[in-house]
């Protein structure tokens, strides 16, 4: 079974090092998302954001309980990290976060806020009244083996997401709408972290976006 997995890119012009040469180093998660976020932070010198950080106290001990997340548990975390995009998008600075934006809410929560969040008196205006990509914002979408994946999980060390919730993730995954998502990358989750990072490099230094622009 061939699914796959998101990391998030934008950039404000070259692929220069960021502002002051700053890096941030690996972590200790080994979900590919995580590791090709460190390797192009690392390569690129742009500030990394690993998802997983921002998560509630109350979401890591309900997944290290083994209990799949709620849309209501994510939507907390999904606004921390539209604050951190935000931040970053701001400042003009590239930068790269790591994060399973598994549905289409969660995308448009991480390009625009709590106005992509439900409205019980404006149901699905979500998916309607708002663009679902920014011109320099990429997804980078991972595709990658079910198995492998579940392999990778159960042999990183010090992480609080069970392998049991793989399949949960996979059963809310909504892969992007054609024609609709853009800036979305498809990459080959298979291949190594550099071959991968590679493919990336080369899509930023050739795309200057094509979404929609929103004023910050």
């Amino acid at each position: 079974m061939q699914r796959s997995f998101r990391m998030i890119v934008f950039r404000r012009g070259s692929l220069a090092k960021g502002r002051d040469g700053h890096r941030h180093h690996p972590s200790t998660g080994a979900e590919e998302r995580s590791s090709l976020g460190a390797f192009l932070s690392e390569k690129l010198g742009w500030p990394f954001h690993e998802g997983d950080r921002f998560h509630p106290e109350e979401n890591v001990a309900k997944m290290a309980r083994g209990e799949a997340l709620t849309d209501q548990d994510r939507f907390p975390w999904l606004l921390q990290l539209h604050e951190a995009i935000k931040s970053e998008r701001r400042s003009d600075s590239n930068a790269l976060v790591a994060c399973s934006a598994l549905k289409r809410l969660y995308r448009l929560i991480l390009l625009h806020g709590s106005k992509a969040l439900p409205s019980s008196s404006e149901p699905g205006r979500e998916h309607h009244a708002l663009h679902p990509s920014l011109p320099d914002v990429y997804f980078l979408f991972l595709q990658a083996d079910y198995h492998v994946l579940q392999q990778r999980i159960e042999a990183r060390k010090g992480h609080y997401m069970k392998a049991d919730l793989l399949g949960s993730q996979f059963d809310a995954l909504e892969p992007p709408l054609e024609g609709q998502e853009k800036n979305v990358v498809l990459l080959d989750g298979s291949k190594s972290i550099s071959d991968v990072a590679m493919e990336v490099e080369k899509h930023l230094s050739s795309h200057t976006g094509g979404g929609h622009e929103e004023k910050l």
